[in-house]
């Protein structure tokens, strides 16, 4: 799709890079000839996934919690030793379980939306003052959700996302400035390792969707990379502050209530 050579001599840190979308993203902009940064809570694995990655590139890795400051301060530390520059920011870290809003504890509600809209702006403030700020250049990447009709069923996840989402609008016109572009892109129902994840009814309710897709699919992490890549690219340099959903027109038309019904259905059981 693009010239093989396309990202030569830039850096990506893409976070959460250890699995699904993230290594997909890492794997391309290794195969495009970027150096890439990966990292993850989970070390084992990220080392793993590091190793697997290193037959398309240059990659390295370190493990870090976004929601720590001082995680991600080592991190852009370790990166500055390494590469000596970061070029794009791929905030893709996050997790979220399904749950019915009245049923979501204190303690869930506060790791969703510390982990998807806090550490996605502590990241991307850390970056932009050791990195991009002194370039006067920049891209950066969230990958947030379809919350164009709401979000039932993941309640906490909805509303960190679409905090991302007005804080990607924000954020492109503060550091317009130096040279700094952000984007989102939203990914509809994804064929990943995550799906397998959830109970079976709800993977019921998941081959349901696929076929009232308007094009009788899911997405794949390729789908979602391929966006990224162009949002990362020079081809889009006159692109920030937009969210570009990949999603097959599952946010125009597909049935939001669709997941909390199935839970509601199998708690009375």
């Amino acid at each position: 799709m693009y010239q093989k050579e396309l990202f030569k001599d830039k850096v990506a840190l893409v976070t959460g890079g250890r699995s699904g979308i993230g290594y997909e993203i890492a794997k391309d902009f290794l195969s495009y000839g970027a150096k890439v940064f990966i990292c993850s809570r989970k070390e084992k694995e990220l080392k793993q996934a590091t190793i697997e990655l290193s037959k398309y590139g240059n990659v390295e890795c370190i493990a870090c919690d976004i929601r720590k400051m001082e995680d991600i301060k080592a991190m852009s530390s370790r990166i500055k030793e390494t590469f000596g520059k970061v070029d794009i920011l791929i905030n893709n870290a996050g997790g979220q379980f399904p749950a019915p809003a009245e049923l979501i504890s204190e303690n869930g509600w506060a790791s969703v939306i510390n982990n998807n809209l806090n550490g996605t702006f502590y990241v991307s403030q850390v970056i932009y003052n050791s990195f991009f700020h002194q370039q006067k250049s920049g891209t950066i990447v969230n990958i947030v959700a379809n919350t164009y009709r709401g979000f039932p069923g993941m309640a906490h996840t909805g509303a960190a996302r679409a905090g991302v989402e007005n804080l990607t609008k924000t954020l492109a016109q503060e550091w317009a400035r130096s040279g700094v572009r952000i984007n989102c892109v939203a990914p509809g129902t994804i064929e990943s390792s995550g799906l397998s994840t959830y109970p079976q009814q709800i993977q019921d309710d998941f081959n349901k969707a696929r076929k009232e897709n308007l094009f009788g699919r899911f997405g794949t992490v390729e789908d979602v990379s391929n966006a990224v890549l162009f949002l990362s690219s020079p081809l889009s340099s006159y692109i920030s502050g937009v969210t570009l959903y990949v999603d097959g027109c599952e946010h125009l038309s597909s049935d939001r209530m669709g997941l909390i019904k199935t839970m509601r259905n199998m708690m009375k059981q």
